[in-house]
């Protein structure tokens, strides 16, 4: 079977993390290779256990190799922003796991058909593919006036990175339930919780709701179908209860309120299974490498 050769760029935990998710998972995409920029990095010498190419030549190895078409960006916003213009000069396809925002937002069961022809889509933020679906989930059936998510994690599932860009990170994300999940307005809460044992990933959402008439039995069936769609490439995704109808006193007068409540378990690839704030990050980024390893494989059965 044909496969399109895919590179991950960065050799860092995320790397690590996706390097095995695309691993396990036999289909159109094929790990050609693992550029880092460290010539000891632990995800390097990972990968050549593997048996995948690896080099600390960085994005230079990558553009080495014509054949790679697709590649993951698990380095950092700054760098990415140099990335994405070499990445776009030589063809390849970017998918973006920083917060750099480059391309569009880009969550596999929302609007994936919405960007197939794009050259580079950002991955958002572990919060944002939590819960820009079920915002996504509600507004598909009743607009959305205002969304809140309050995302709580372990604070062990936290890294350095995420922790010095903590602001931008609720930007994004809070854009995305807007640009991705159709809220009018919306504000996005990070909690980083130090208990232990670590917690598992716990999301709750707060979508208001203007209009008065609404069938509320059709937003609960939205959201467990949303559910089953994302937990197909995140098995530990899941519900931790019924939507809830609720009417609360807002900004806005006394309105409907809708809340939502998942928690996210990690596959255990790499990363510690209560880490499921990381692992969707890079289950989401190997669904779309997949995904548009199959879309590059039909165009060219069709001879476009």
């Amino acid at each position: 079977m044909a496969k399109i050769k895919a590179a991950i760029l960065g050799s860092g935990n995320i790397g690590t993390d996706l390097m095995y998710k695309i691993l396990k998972n036999d289909g159109a995409m094929e790990l050609a290779l693992v550029a880092g920029i460290d010539p000891e990095s632990e995800g390097l010498a990972r990968a050549r256990e593997a048996g995948i190419e690896a080099s600390h030549d960085g994005i230079d190895a990558i553009l080495a190799d014509p054949d790679i078409r697709i590649v993951f960006d698990a380095t950092s916003a700054k760098a990415h922003i140099q990335n994405a213009e070499k990445l776009e000069a030589a063809g390849k396809m970017a998918i973006d796991l920083t917060p750099a925002a480059v391309g569009p937002y880009l969550v596999p069961p929302v609007n994936l058909d919405d960007h197939i022809g794009a050259k580079n889509v950002n991955m958002v933020s572990c919060a944002g593919q939590a819960t820009a679906p079920l915002v996504y989930a509600v507004s598909r059936v009743v607009p959305v006036h205002y969304a809140e998510m309050i995302a709580t994690v372990a604070s062990r599932a936290i890294g350095p990175g995420t922790r010095q860009n903590v602001d931008e990170f609720t930007r994004t994300t809070a854009n995305a339930l807007m640009e991705v999940g159709g809220a009018k307005t919306a504000r996005a809460i990070p909690v980083f919780n130090p208990a232990e044992p670590p917690i598992t990933m716990t999301n709750t959402v707060y979508a208001v709701i203007q209009e008065k008439d609404f069938d509320f039995d059709e937003i609960r069936k939205s959201v467990h179908e949303m559910v089953k769609d994302v937990s197909e490439y995140v098995p530990g995704y899941r519900l931790k209860g019924e939507p809830l109808l609720d009417e609360r006193e807002t900004p806005w007068g006394r309105l409907p309120v809708i809340v939502i409540m998942n928690e996210v378990e990690g596959a255990g690839d790499f990363f510690p299974k209560y880490a499921g704030n990381l692992d969707i990050m890079t289950a989401s980024a190997r669904k779309v490498g997949e995904l548009y390893a199959s879309h590059f494989l039909q165009k060219e059965e069709v001879g476009q």
